[in-house]
């Protein structure tokens, strides 16, 4: 297919997600009756087409918070989500710093990060992302629950435990519990807050990691327009165990997103779940 159809198909893709409509408060059979023809036949896709036993997903109208169609045994069950926290956390760092963010010198396995050789100079939007472990091993040395917890209950999620500390808040030692409904949810109240500091720096870093980062996956799968992406890696939740699942959230498209997607794959990291996401977005606009 050429790059001038793939083009066309997207864009007729943001123009038909454009008459999403609901209620916040509906269940998915609600959701899918009052959004567009074209939103009911694309979660009619993701049900029919993508169903792979490894694969969990929740799709949401982004708009509204509506659940429009689920792969996902009890999205209301809190589970480990890696480095989807990062954001959150950023911003709880951000509110008692004035929103001023440090850069940070990433030397790889040296300073605690997940690649050897190291991000070399990172800011937050750059650590989003690339999902930079050790900023925020750095951003968040000193910090506790207690800090976290106010804008985790304004966000919506799970609070953490009060023992939790500095990494164990960012999703590294999955000590974090967040229900997976909850997170989606949150990513969409980052988005209502999109003009406000911190939120800003942090949707940049998504629209980078869609670019060049670890969800650069799911840009490669778009012609046009693009998303914006966060990806992590978790311990498994599954009864057959993996050493990891990769988590990936996407809200399309980039500049006014009308859907979110939230994607868990077992047994594989956060790139490769955007992989797979990418796949699924395309999908919806076959």
């Amino acid at each position: 297919m050429g790059a001038a159809v793939k083009n066309s198909i997207c864009v007729a893709v943001v123009i038909a997600l454009s008459f999403l409509s609901g209620q916040s408060k509906a269940g998915p059979t609600e959701a899918r009756n009052s959004a567009s023809l074209f939103v009911q036949s694309a979660a009619t896709r993701l049900d029919a087409e993508i169903y792979r036993a490894d694969v969990s997903f929740l799709l949401l109208d982004a708009r509204t918070g509506n659940l429009l169609t689920s792969q996902w045994d009890n999205p209301e069950r809190p589970i480990p989500v890696g480095s989807l926290v990062k954001p959150f956390v950023a911003l709880a760092y951000g509110e008692q710093h004035a929103f001023r963010y440090p850069t940070h010198m990433c030397r790889g396995t040296a300073t605690g990060c997940w690649l050897p050789r190291g991000h070399g100079e990172v800011d937050l939007p750059s650590a989003i992302a690339h999902s930079c472990n050790s900023y925020f091993r750095a951003l968040t040395a000193g910090m506790t629950a207690a800090e976290i917890s106010p804008i985790a209950s304004r966000i919506g999620l799970q609070i953490p435990s009060d023992e939790l500390r500095g990494a164990e808040l960012v999703g590294i030692g999955n000590r974090w519990s967040i229900a997976p409904i909850n997170l989606a949810r949150g990513y969409l109240e980052l988005l209502q807050r999109r003009d406000q500091p911190g939120v800003r720096q942090i949707l940049a870093g998504m629209a980078a990691a869609a670019e060049d980062g670890t969800g650069a996956a799911v840009n490669r799968a778009l012609a046009y327009p693009k998303a914006l992406v966060k990806t992590g890696t978790a311990g498994c939740t599954h009864a057959r165990h993996a050493p990891g699942d990769g988590f990936a959230i996407v809200l399309f498209p980039a500049e006014h997103p009308e859907i979110l997607l939230l994607v868990r794959v077992h047994g594989v990291p956060g790139s490769e779940a955007a992989k797979t996401a990418g796949e699924m977005l395309w999908k919806i606009g076959e």
